[in-house]
């Protein structure tokens, strides 16, 4: 028996459709990031911001908060002195992984042309300036 996707039951390009919430989720830098740091399994939380760099405690904690209330990423603590606490990703967020492998693989290996058309860009608006 094969496997057939979900109906689709969204429109994204309505705006009081809910997708676009899941759009603004999976396109933040901190959730692409979390979710790409979960990818090999579960990882404790100051592992997460250590992998990740450059989030505060606070924007991890929400960004993973956000991500749990999304069905993407789950929260398990265990009772150790002090709690350990894990995060993993949730079968939900299987599919994405292999998305957003491929936009960060696309995004690495085109940041030089990306960086070298906004070079080209501001010398040419800057001259118009002058």
């Amino acid at each position: 028996m094969s496997s057939t996707p979900p109906p689709r039951v969204g429109d994204a390009y309505n705006p009081d459709c809910p997708t676009r919430h899941i759009l603004d989720r999976i396109g933040d830098k901190w959730a692409v990031l979390v979710l790409l740091s979960l990818k090999d399994g579960p990882v404790r939380f100051n592992l997460l911001r250590r992998r990740i760099g450059a989030i505060s405690q606070k924007m991890l904690s929400q960004t993973l908060k956000s991500l749990e209330r999304d069905g993407l990423v789950s929260r398990a603590a265990f009772a150790t002195v002090p709690v350990t606490v894990e995060y993993r990703l949730t079968p939900l967020a299987g599919g994405l992984i292999g998305i957003l492998d491929q936009i960060t693989n696309w995004a690495e290996t085109h940041v030089g042309d990306i960086m070298a058309a906004r070079r080209a860009h501001d010398a040419g608006v800057e001259a118009m300036a002058a």
